[in-house]
């Protein structure tokens, strides 16, 4: 047989046998692992991925939730506050109101002290009046009574002589 460029044939195809054989070896012993490795690899990552976004979803969904309650949290608290306000100022209204009527008590009681006062210190005065008279009498009539007294020996004496 005269092949040109010296080709056999049958080389050829002991070799493309042999790649064949080699191919599919190798198909089962490496590829089709790696590609189940792979695939399981692929399967593993998609379940974190969807096992991350399920809690993303209820992180998000618990953060509306809590944000709704801080809200009415911070409608309540504004609510008691304002309640606290109107408490302490209806209480700083009745305390006012306390004080003031206090204050008019003790106003009428300082006039009626005064009243009193007055009463008194004008009962004293007519008394001290009543006995500065009686004194100044005493004095005006034991004058008188002494002039009296010397009219009266004068004319005694008088009579006498005659």
């Amino acid at each position: 047989m005269n092949i040109p460029l010296n080709i056999d044939w049958q080389q050829i195809l002991l070799h493309l046998f042999n790649f064949v054989i080699l191919t599919g070896g190798l198909y089962f012993l490496l590829y089709g692992p790696v590609k189940k490795f792979m695939n399981k690899r692929l399967r593993y990552y998609k379940e974190l991925d969807k096992q991350a976004n399920k809690k993303i979803k209820e992180t998000n969904k618990a953060k509306a939730d809590y944000e709704a309650k801080i809200a009415n949290l911070n409608n309540e608290i504004s609510k008691k506050r304002a309640k606290a306000a109107k408490e302490s100022e209806e209480l700083a209204q009745a305390r006012i109101a306390s004080a003031n009527q206090e204050a008019k008590e003790i106003v009428e009681n300082a006039k009626q002290s005064a009243e009193k006062e007055k009463k008194r210190i004008i009962e004293s005065a007519q008394q001290e009046i009543t006995t500065l008279a009686v004194v100044a009498t005493k004095k005006l009539l034991e004058e008188q009574s002494d002039s009296f007294n010397q009219f009266i020996s004068a004319t005694k004496e008088g009579s006498e002589n005659k």
